[in-house]
């Protein structure tokens, strides 16, 4: 049996919350969900310099909460609050959002970026699309993680690797990874990095410890 399951997923209630929280009935669900996909990708594209981890989504009754994780949060809050007063007009001007008080964005610090797997995850496809040596840009990433005080780290490299004639899967694993252990607290991301030879996947698992 390989292992399949999504690591995020499979502790959800456990160890992980959802990254959208809100109920909708059935006529107004489908529309709140591609809401939710515009938002992320608006995001993920315009805070890209802040170093933007996730974006966690909450609903009430005429009332939206976002809550962004960044690695430099001075980035995003900008001098003196411009930054959030520009972000907070546009995404009122994407949403059709009317009136100021039913958005709040709500900034939240990342005590590393070296343990955001989706950080990690950019930095390697970035660094792969200036042509680097895989192996250097892995060795380099898994170093980075473990200083940071990670338990364990896997990254997997798939695709036409260096500009190869034939597709391999490259990995670097350091530490303990219990993907079967319900309370290990493992952080995971998915990241393309679209080189001129084609798609190659970059995936990262971090072992941040146990939750008791």
């Amino acid at each position: 049996m390989g292992q399949k399951i999504h690591p995020i997923g499979f502790r959800i209630g456990v160890g992980v919350d959802w990254q959208s929280r809100w109920f909708a009935n059935k006529n107004k669900y489908r529309q709140l969900v591609i809401e939710d996909i515009k938002i992320r990708e608006l995001l993920m594209k315009k805070l890209r310099p802040a170093g933007v981890a996730s974006v966690e989504i909450e609903r009430s009754i005429n009332k939206l909460k976002i809550i962004i994780s960044v690695a430099r949060p001075g980035v995003l809050i900008g001098r003196g609050g411009t930054g959030l007063i520009e972000l907070k007009k546009l995404l009122m001007q994407n949403l059709n959002i009317k009136s100021d008080n039913t958005l709040e964005i709500v900034p939240k610090e990342l005590k590393s970026a070296d343990l955001s797997a989706y950080l990690v995850a950019l930095g390697i496809a970035d660094q792969l699309l200036k042509r680097l040596p895989a192996q250097r840009v892995m060795n380099q990433a898994v170093e980075r993680v473990r200083n940071a005080g990670a338990k364990g780290v896997r990254i997997v490299l798939s695709g036409r690797i260096g500009g190869a004639e034939i597709a391999r899967r490259e990995s670097k694993t350091s530490g303990s990874l219990p993907l079967h252990t319900l309370r290990a607290n493992i952080d995971f991301a998915i990241y393309p990095a679209l080189t001129k030879s084609g798609y190659v996947g970059v995936k990262v698992w971090i072992h941040k410890g146990e939750e008791i």
